[in-house]
């Protein structure tokens, strides 16, 4: 399977920047960037130098610096701009809005900034000292079952394609050591930046997730400085619930959210609301000719 290059789709003028998870590809973020183009967003799912599948590794600090260069070409161009990311692209997405506050929304998908879900091996640990050790280069961390996924038969699809490539649709075979050690590095720098994140946010976790345990997403929302914090949690998914049995309901609460962010930021800045639903409109016209009958 070929690693794909930045997906755009452009639609509305509320942009959302997508941001995959560690080593991996656009891939990940496909179903929500089309589900999103769908409900009149634009979607970006770059390709990031440094820390996406197919290019060279860099220190985290690139990471950065590349998620940047992507918001502010989507800003550029856009009056709103959003960011989501899955699993470590949620940390990254963190440190993008931190560094962005004119960011209008941030959603955290699987956020992962501690490996201490059920199915993390016990020796993962060792992997930070095997970073000063000459196995750094030699040795990666290879994906097991389930790979991130509840549902039983797309386990198997995944699991054949991990077999015949070095990338899925839900993440990379296996990671190499020193993309571990950047990602804790990361995760360490969004610990300390939390309280200074104040934009609106979104926080969805799956309660079974074998990746991340849900304590990272409710460190996340108790040290979190958002102006408007709301979390739902899945009890069907695990970790990749961008492609598990809950994607559906994942991308419909990130439009839902997007929408809510930018209507009450409409509202305050005393701008116009925007259209709403076809049946709300339909709905709320209703409601203003029975008050008229009334009067």
């Amino acid at each position: 399977m070929d690693t794909p290059g930045t997906l755009l789709n452009e639609d509305g003028d509320h942009a959302v920047l997508l941001l995959h998870g560690l080593s991996s590809s656009p891939l990940e973020m496909r179903f929500l960037a089309r589900y999103l183009n769908g409900e009149n967003f634009t979607t970006c799912v770059p390709v990031l130098e440094g820390y996406s599948a197919g290019t060279a590794e860099q220190p985290m600090e690139q990471w950065i610096d590349a998620a940047l260069a992507a918001y502010d070409s989507l800003a550029a161009r856009y009056p709103r701009v959003s960011v989501c990311g899955l699993s470590i692209g949620a940390a990254l997405a963190l440190s993008v809005v931190r560094r962005r506050p004119s960011a209008q929304a941030l959603v955290l998908l699987s956020l992962t900034l501690s490996y201490d879900g059920w199915a993390i091996p016990w020796y993962r640990f060792l992997l930070d000292w095997v970073y000063y050790t000459p196995m750094r280069t030699r040795w990666r961390y290879r994906e097991h079952e389930p790979f991130g996924l509840r549902n039983e038969a797309l386990r198997g699809k995944i699991a054949r394609a991990m077999q015949r490539n070095a990338i899925s649709e839900v993440g990379p075979a296996s990671i190499s050591v020193p993309a571990l050690h950047e990602a804790s590095r990361l995760a360490a720098l969004v610990r300390a930046e939390l309280k200074d994140v104040r934009r609106d946010c979104l926080i969805i976790h799956a309660i079974d997730d074998e990746t991340s345990s849900p304590h990272n997403a409710r460190f996340v929302a108790a040290n979190i400085g958002a102006s408007f914090l709301r979390t739902i949690w899945l009890d069907d998914s695990y970790h990749m619930i961008t492609s598990d049995n809950e994607r559906e309901v994942v991308a419909r609460e990130c439009a839902s959210f997007l929408r809510d962010s930018a209507a009450a930021s409409s509202a305050a800045d005393g701008g116009s609301m925007p259209v709403v639903s076809r049946a709300l409109a339909r709905r709320l016209r209703q409601l203003a000719a029975i008050g008229k009958e009334r009067v």
